[in-house]
């Protein structure tokens, strides 16, 4: 199963650790699932974990490799959507999807959770991700 993970749910697994969302990061890297990950997508988190959550530069530096490297490779899209205009960083989420091939977006973001499916994708909670990869 290929999944995109919203940047709100990797900031999420990585800022909280007692989170549920820390179970889809750890089933990532146990390769219970295939992770798709854009240079968008680490750009945007690394942004976060820098900004919004003070990370020091090196901190930084290792997460954003490691989640390169849990990543099954890196998907660079050849388009460019322009489905939600409030939020342009949510239509990279899209993007990677669309281009990967995915099987599920996972997301807390409730404008993308309002959209239910994006081009036969499904979007859900991580919760029902969790329940589908039969850890909830």
């Amino acid at each position: 199963m290929k999944a995109v993970l919203d940047t709100n749910v990797l900031l999420s697994a990585f800022t909280k650790p007692g989170g549920r969302t820390v179970a889809l990061w750890v089933a990532a890297r146990e390769r219970r699932y295939q992770l798709l990950i854009s240079p968008a997508i680490v750009t945007e988190v690394a942004e976060k974990l820098r900004h919004k959550f003070g990370w020091e530069e090196a901190r930084v530096l290792r997460r954003s490799k490691l989640l390169a490297k849990t990543g099954k490779g890196m998907i660079v899209p050849r388009f460019v959507l322009d489905v939600i205009q409030d939020d342009p960083d949510d239509n990279r989420i899209l993007e990677c999807a669309v281009e990967g091939k995915a099987d599920v977006i996972v997301s807390g973001d409730r404008t993308l959770l309002r959209l239910k499916s994006y081009d036969g994708i499904p979007i859900v909670r991580p919760i029902d991700f969790l329940r589908t990869l039969g850890l909830a």
